[in-house]
């Protein structure tokens, strides 16, 4: 079986791309700070037949992050996908006229280092095998400047830009690297998260392009 982490899964976007995935023969290994909703989200996932186990890790630490995916690799094994997705609070979202140094310097380590951190763990090994994806879900304000996303926007355009890099270097290594913007709100139990999963497994399986940007008529 393959291996998919998913790092700052929760109950929505994130458990869907744990089921999608899931259901097409992976084992599902999640990464996030809360321990307690994992382990929920762990027991939903067995329900439905699918392997899965939780490790817990706050993605502004590198060391948790290396100690998470350390775990990861003695229980599975070889990662075949790494997911990231983490989704900043509310309250750490600053519009344009009320970015700061530090509020800027929050999102770039919570949305850029973290990724970075994240991908140290997997490319390696990704490398070696000449097998494996990178998978990169951000907001809509990474392709199209959002002023109320002022912090934000900094940093995901940022990791945008690293993608689209990373794609090119990687596609004649056998890895795949891609980006999916969402620029639409996903409420909760619309169902939209489960399609957005669907793109996301249509975009690994088939690696014909490096990004799809989400808007209403693509879900």
């Amino acid at each position: 079986m393959k291996t998919i982490a998913i790092v700052g899964a929760g109950a929505g976007l994130g458990v869907s791309i744990a089921k999608k995935f899931g259901h097409n023969g992976f084992r599902v290994a999640l990464i996030a700070r809360n321990e307690e909703k994992l382990n929920q989200l762990v027991i939903e996932l067995e329900q439905l037949g699918i392997e899965a186990a939780s490790f817990q890790a706050d993605i502004l630490n590198k060391e948790q992050i290396e100690m998470a995916f350390a775990a990861i690799k003695e229980k599975y094994g070889f990662i075949d996908v790494l997911e990231y997705s983490p989704t900043p609070s509310f309250d750490s979202v600053a519009p344009t006229l009320d970015v700061t140094e530090e509020n800027a310097l929050y999102q770039f380590q919570y949305n850029v280092l973290g990724a970075l951190s994240s991908i140290k763990q997997v490319l390696p090994d990704m490398l070696d095998k000449q097998s494996g994806a990178l998978l990169f879900t951000t907001g809509g304000a990474s392709v199209h400047p959002v002023p109320r996303m002022g912090n934000v926007g900094i940093a995901i355009s940022g990791l945008r830009n690293y993608i689209f890099n990373l794609n090119s270097e990687l596609a004649d290594k056998g890895v795949y690297a891609g980006h999916l913007s969402i620029g639409i709100w996903m409420q909760p139990n619309s169902g939209v998260q489960d399609k957005i999963a669907d793109i996301w497994y249509d975009m690994y399986t088939k690696r014909d392009r490096v990004e799809e940007f989400i808007t209403e008529d693509k879900v």
